[in-house]
């Protein structure tokens, strides 16, 4: 007698959620290597970051259900936060 849990298939960690992860940690990268300064090289590196996501998502739109892509946009929203909240927060020292 098999026990159905052992036939589940397990694909690893959804595309949607890896491209989370990369984000942040190529947006953590930039604001270490830019010291939060958004100079020429911040806005070249965060345009290649997002000609990855555009053409990732593009690539997997399958797999980006409505919650999926929900969580994607909140991502987005509170990397923006944290640029705002990192270049402030170096201006006052």
């Amino acid at each position: 007698m098999e026990v159905p849990v052992f036939k589940r298939k397990h694909y690893g960690t959804p595309q949607s959620t890896m491209l989370i992860i990369v984000n942040y940690v190529v947006f953590a990268v930039i604001l270490a290597i830019t010291d939060a300064s958004a100079g020429w090289f911040f806005w070249i590196a965060m345009a290649l970051l997002a000609r990855y996501n555009y053409f990732n998502i593009r690539k997997d739109r399958e797999e980006y259900s409505k919650i999926r892509i929900i969580a994607y946009v909140i991502s987005v929203v509170v990397m923006v936060a944290l640029f705002f909240v990192f270049r402030f927060a170096n201006h006052k020292h």
